[in-house]
């Protein structure tokens, strides 16, 4: 085995696009990679202070859509680009938007699935929020209606490397195959 310290590693880790209405309506879109299910339907988020989190904390909305290797380009521009520094961040990045129906945010059109979320808490650079909603492209719905990941093509970023991997293979049965050490 060889030691690496301490270091910011979590396999998968997703890439998170966050996405919030300014003052104004304008749409901006930021790219997080630590966060995860917080609780029952909430999200926890680590997210230092940026436009996004500004957004968020006047409109108390914001949606997360899950990065797919059809759009990498896309959410790492929006990772590295400021919405305080570049306008029209969203429209260089190609992204287009669908307001929500639930909450003051905006839904990205070129992502699959998106979770849209209200604020619960944004304290020591932590954003809880509810999700209200799981919205899911029709396109990556398998065969029992469900999001089928063999068709939705979400990717990880790999911390060690700095590289965007997508997840694919299905290896196992959750809740069944344990079964048999029983």
């Amino acid at each position: 085995m060889k030691n690496f310290g301490p270091k910011t590693v979590m396999y998968p880790m997703p890439v998170l696009i966050i996405g919030t209405f300014d003052e104004n309506g304008v749409p901006n879109a930021m790219n997080a990679a630590w966060g995860g299910i917080h609780n029952t339907n909430q999200i926890s988020i680590c997210l230092a202070e940026h436009k996004t989190t500004k957004n968020l904390m006047k409109t108390k909305a914001f949606t997360v859509a899950f990065g797919e290797a059809k759009n990498v380009v896309a959410c790492d521009y929006v990772g590295l680009v400021s919405g305080d520094k570049v306008e029209d961040k969203v429209a260089r990045a190609g992204l287009t938007y669908t307001k929500s129906e639930l909450v003051n945010a905006p839904c990205f059109n070129e992502f699959s699935m998106t979770l849209e979320c209200e604020v619960v808490s944004y304290e020591d650079e932590t954003l809880i929020g509810n999700i209200l909603n799981v919205r899911v492209d029709e396109s990556v719905l398998g065969e029992d209606g469900l999001p089928d990941l063999c068709k939705f093509h979400p990717i990880t970023y790999d911390s060690f490397h700095h590289k965007y991997v997508e997840l694919g293979n299905v290896v196992g049965n959750a809740f069944a195959d344990g079964k048999k050490l029983k």
